[in-house]
């Protein structure tokens, strides 16, 4: 299909408007400008034609052009760079107020969650916050050591 149909894919009734907003949330608004036919642009099999980091965006306008009530984001942001994860998860904060499940593996993309759940071998390590969870949980005390800079876990 094209851009267009893979953002409205399963959202219905929704307006040229509304996929540009679900676009420009998701950080994909410059990509899809620069492109000679914009959101009319075919996506090969496989989305062959776009990066890693372009798929991601265009599935994250997708489920939020559909709206739900709940978000699961399985590994969502791991192909975008730091700014762009920061300023969508900032983004999505503002504009709904849809439960939202991230599942990561880089510390910046949950330090800011109501409640981080930490898994060390499949087994629950540590649950609360950033704050709270750098305190009590050797585990992710770790990995945030090892991810971020003294800067960035203040």
């Amino acid at each position: 299909g094209t851009i267009r149909s893979n953002i409205t894919y399963g959202a219905h009734d929704i307006s040229e408007e509304e996929i540009w907003k679900a676009a420009d949330i998701a950080q994909a608004t410059e990509f899809i400008s620069r492109l000679p036919e914009g959101l009319d642009t075919p996506i090969s099999q496989g989305g062959t034609n776009v990066s890693g980091g372009q798929k991601q965006r265009l599935s994250i306008a997708r489920a939020l052009a559909k709206k739900p009530e709940i978000y699961i984001f399985d590994d969502s942001f791991s192909a975008l760079d730091f700014k762009t994860d920061a300023t969508l998860r900032a983004q999505l904060k503002e504009i709904t107020t849809a439960t939202m499940i991230i599942v990561a593996q880089r510390i910046s993309t949950v330090v800011d969650a109501e409640q981080i759940i930490v898994l060390d071998e499949g087994k629950i390590a540590g649950k609360g916050t950033h704050e709270q969870l750098m305190k009590t949980c050797d585990v992710y005390r770790e990995i945030a050591l090892s991810q971020l800079s003294e800067e960035e876990l203040a």
